[in-house]
């Protein structure tokens, strides 16, 4: 994501609602009995005995920040989304089909839901109880699910999506627009539009059919696989393949101008769509899209990670933030070209490679802001150095706030989303390109890429990586630009 510009902008990243209280005392004590003897979210291991008597999954994975979101006891594997929506009147049918595999034996299981009624839930399409509790969904199955076994849930859903508001007055979720509607994910905002494993550990490949009215588009994530119309109503169906987390999946719905090739020789198949009203054509946002991709490739020694390719550029004036939605970028106005190489640049950075923990956002954040560096280096404009010599004095406007906390340790849920995530985040991988030198850096860079290409990983990971590759002792470095309180002495 990126954030506004201007001093004292606050930086956009998602952070909605943390889940709500529960409703009444008799949620709390199912919720209670539900959680005892839980271990960690998704993927965590199984018990140190290896038990096999089924136990309720937990609602949590624990992370630090964000200790409610995501679930224990099962790992998705893919989502099959079944969606229809009416502008008009904001009201949106859904059946999510779940694909996953228990890491353990589970008596019952939780999914992430806010808001929206469920009308129907099945497990290997036998009926299951549900129960809600805030904005958790608790399924209990016919028959307990056996640790290793893959199962399939069906929840059919229907309602009025809801628009979070976050700790830093960002809205997420399902937002209308003047002609339509989109759904923008980043932190928690995916589970006010279906039900699913919302934390960042736990990708899965995507299918998401969107039916909507005649003349109206619906872009999503990855290759669009089909498009047909019966009566007045036409359906697109969206197929992801790659992995990706819950709050980079997108749906944007309008009457949007659209471009689309096929692949061609060594081109990616690129679907660019965008409002008429933002006057920029789409072969010039189609034209940017493939320029910078060109480019990041190059310069982070890595191919592009995906199969396709585009951005959507709708008219959404006041929500203030870009998102990097996979292989799609958003954007809520025409972008510059600057924007456009932060949210690919997060293809990458934040996309590919996915931070285990909202703690480690650093990882996305910081890669993108430097990759802009490396960019204006690159085409005319400052050198790397200068700009990071104006972001320690703050003569440069995105400096504003960047010694707030460490970049790897933000404080908070409005947190992840501040100042020194981006900026100095940014000045910390300049320090160790500076450090190490540009062959070693670039080899980091390349090496991290591949080694966890659609997967998770930490900082930890990262600065293990950083002294493996350099052969140099770093916890000087990392100490300060990373962990250290306030502003470091004049480098």
């Amino acid at each position: 994501m990126t954030r506004p510009t201007g001093a004292g902008a606050s930086v956009r990243h998602r952070s909605g609602a943390l889940p709500g209280r529960l409703p009444a005392l008799l949620g709390g004590l199912l919720l209670l009995a539900l959680c005892a003897g839980c271990t960690g979210g998704a993927g965590a291991q199984d018990d140190v005995h290896g038990a096999t008597a089924a136990r309720p999954g937990s609602a949590g994975v624990g992370d630090a920040l964000f200790p409610r979101l995501g679930n224990g006891g099962y790992d998705v594997r893919g989502y099959r989304l079944a969606l229809d929506y009416t502008p008009t009147s904001h009201r949106l049918e859904g059946t999510a089909r779940i694909t996953a595999r228990a890491t353990r034996a589970l008596s019952s299981f939780h999914l992430d839901l806010d808001g929206l009624r469920v009308r129907k839930a099945t497990v290997n399409g036998r009926p299951a109880q549900a129960a809600r509790s805030g904005t958790e969904l608790i399924l209990t199955p016919a028959t307990a699910l056996p640790k290793g076994r893959t199962f399939t849930t069906t929840v059919v859903y229907d309602g009025e999506p809801k628009t979070l508001t976050g700790e830093d007055g960002a809205q997420e979720g399902w937002l209308r627009t003047h002609d339509g509607a989109v759904a923008l994910g980043e932190p928690t905002g995916s589970m006010t539009w279906f039900p699913g494993n919302h934390h960042p550990s736990d990708k899965a490949t995507y299918d998401i059919a969107v039916t909507v009215p005649k003349g109206y588009t619906a872009v999503s994530n990855g290759e669009l696989k089909r498009q047909e119309t019966q009566g007045d109503r036409t359906t697109f169906r969206w197929h992801t393949g790659e992995p990706m987390a819950g709050y980079l999946a997108t749906v944007a719905i309008g009457r949007f101008d659209v471009s689309a090739t096929a692949a061609h020789g060594t081109a990616l198949p690129r679907y660019v769509a965008v409002d008429p009203v933002e006057g920029v054509s789409t072969a010039h946002i189609g034209d940017q899209v493939g320029d910078v991709i060109a480019w990041e490739s190059r310069t982070f020694r890595s191919p592009y990670p995906f199969s396709s390719t585009g951005a959507i550029v709708d008219h959404l004036p006041g929500l203030g933030y870009a998102l990097e939605t996979q292989t799609k970028p958003y954007f809520d106005a025409a972008p510059d070209g600057t924007l456009v190489v932060h949210e690919l640049a997060h293809q990458w950075f934040g996309n590919s490679v996915t931070p285990r923990t909202w703690k480690d956002m650093w990882l996305n954040e910081g890669f993108a802001t430097y990759a802009e560096w490396l960019w204006e280096e690159d085409h005319g404009g400052r050198t790397a150095q200068q700009i990071f010599d104006d972001f320690y004095t703050g003569s440069d406007a995105e400096s504003d706030g960047i010694w707030a906390f460490p970049p790897a340790d933000p404080p908070s849920v409005a947190g992840v989303s501040g100042p020194p995530v981006y900026g100095r985040g940014a000045m910390a991988l300049h320090k160790l390109r500076r450090t190490v030198g540009d062959t070693a850096f670039f080899t980091i860079l390349r090496t991290w890429l591949t080694d966890h290409r659609h997967g998770n990983a930490d900082t930890k990971q990262f600065t293990d990586l950083c002294e493996r590759i350099s052969g140099k002792d770093l916890t000087r470095l990392f100490d300060v630009w990373l962990y250290g309180a306030g502003k470091p002495e004049k480098p």
